[in-house]
């Protein structure tokens, strides 16, 4: 039941993360810029959308790491 969970919560977070990925925005243009992320904010030199996003990035990277290592752990047994 528990490995089931933690397949599924992988599944997601994997999906999830290739999503976030695509949306950063490369060399001054990508995905983010469709969604307001193209006009920076006055304080600093990238958008709130993008700070945002890179939040979401890593703590997505770090669920998967986790995942990952659980997932091994189980099926190591």
């Amino acid at each position: 039941m528990v490995m089931q969970i933690v397949i599924i919560i992988h599944i997601v977070v994997s999906v999830g993360l290739v999503l976030t990925i695509m949306l950063h925005s490369g060399s001054g243009s990508g995905l983010s810029t469709s969604f307001g992320g193209g006009l920076p904010s006055a304080f600093s030199g990238s958008s709130m959308i993008e700070k945002n996003l890179d939040r979401i990035t890593i703590a997505l990277g770090i669920i998967f790491g986790i995942t990952s290592i659980l997932l091994y752990i189980f099926f190591r047994a």
